[in-house]
């Protein structure tokens, strides 16, 4: 009785640290005050200025633009890299899980710095340079997500396929796909979090005249961050909370239920 208490103790501490600071940000987008020591009443106005401030919605603009475009390349990018190292050999395919983990391991400051390097030794940065960098980092974390799925796979099915006569494209997406397709959408996902997310490998990829929300938020701390940026961040959570809710319990999450 005591151990399962402290372990509910526990779960709830780790939950608390976790959620706490999101709901500070929460309260604090519908405050009425601009500090965040006192609380000044009940308030939408921050989320009113946030779609009438042109700056900051430009900024989501290019986050979005960059998140979405980078996790769709990185995503077909990553399944074709999945399904080659799935083809390899035992030995091979070790080598290269471990090559694919580096990046992942890697710190995000040093792979900015040298894709920084990188870009300037034969370009100019820019826009282009910011999405080549985001889908270089996103790759890794497709492909991690697929390969698990495709070991679940019956390679033995696709091959049965290819005999009675099925095109290798046709056999992919009536047997394979099927059976990767969530770990696709939960690489796509996380490659999309990711990017919204990055800070540090945008920052030294960008241009001038180029604002992500990271950066945005970045060159305000030291003038203070508005409280626009809480309404944002507010509806950022609340959009992930709903694409949560439905990837889990959505009609695709009660099919694969039934079918398991």
């Amino acid at each position: 009785m005591v151990k399962k208490s402290a372990e509910r103790i526990y779960l709830a501490l780790i939950f608390l640290f976790l959620y706490l600071p999101i709901a500070v940000l929460i309260i604090l987008s519908f405050n009425n005050s601009k500090t965040r020591v006192q609380w000044g009443g009940f308030t939408l106005k921050w989320y009113k200025n946030l779609f009438s401030s042109g700056s900051i919605m430009e900024a989501f603009g290019t986050t979005l633009l960059i998140s979405l475009t980078s996790a769709l390349i990185a995503t077909v990018l990553g399944t074709l890299a999945a399904l080659g190292i799935d083809a390899m050999k035992k030995r091979n395919q070790a080598i290269m899980v471990g090559a694919t983990n580096i990046p992942l391991l890697n710190a995000d400051i040093v792979t900015g710095i040298s894709m920084m390097l990188l870009f300037v030794r034969f370009t100019r940065l820019g826009m282009g340079t910011v999405l080549i960098a985001h889908i270089t980092f996103n790759i890794p974390y497709v492909i991690l997500n697929v390969l698990p799925k495709l070991k679940q796979s019956s390679r033995t099915t696709y091959e049965a396929a290819l005999d009675l006569g099925a095109t290798p494209v046709y056999a992919f997406f009536k047997i394979i796909w099927p059976q990767i397709r969530p770990g696709v959408f939960s690489g796509f996902l996380m490659a999309m979090t990711m990017s919204l997310d990055d800070f540090s490998v945008t920052y030294f990829t960008k241009g001038a005249g180029i604002h992500t929300l990271s950066t945005m938020i970045y060159t305000e701390m030291r003038k203070g961050i508005r409280p626009e940026m809480y309404a944002l961040s507010t509806l950022l959570f609340l959009l992930a909370l709903i694409l949560l809710l439905f990837m889990n319990f959505g009609p695709s999450a009660r099919r694969e239920e039934r079918d398991a």
